[in-house]
């Protein structure tokens, strides 16, 4: 009987960076469909009320997140491949 041949191995799938990455796309889900936590009118910013400054808000955060996602995944998929990390 022959054995199947080995197939080479990368490291494991799940990594504590794409943990992390992972949670950095996680939070906005979990932020904005928790309605019942900022479904309200006060405090206001500026005369907007909280309920659309908060929102807004999250958008600048998302932005921050994904960035910040993008770059671990990238930074670990040029340490895999042994290039130079920037």
């Amino acid at each position: 009987m022959t054995e199947p041949a080995e197939t080479p191995r990368s490291g494991p799938i799940v990594t504590p960076t794409r943990v992390v990455a992972g949670l950095c796309l996680f939070a906005p889900f979990v932020a904005m469909l928790w309605v019942s936590s900022y479904a309200k009118v006060e405090p206001t910013l500026i005369g907007i009320p909280f309920f659309y400054w908060y929102q807004m808000l999250w958008v600048l955060i998302s932005t921050a997140l994904t960035m910040t996602a993008y770059k671990l995944v990238q930074r670990e998929q040029r340490a895999r491949k042994g290039g130079a990390s920037k």
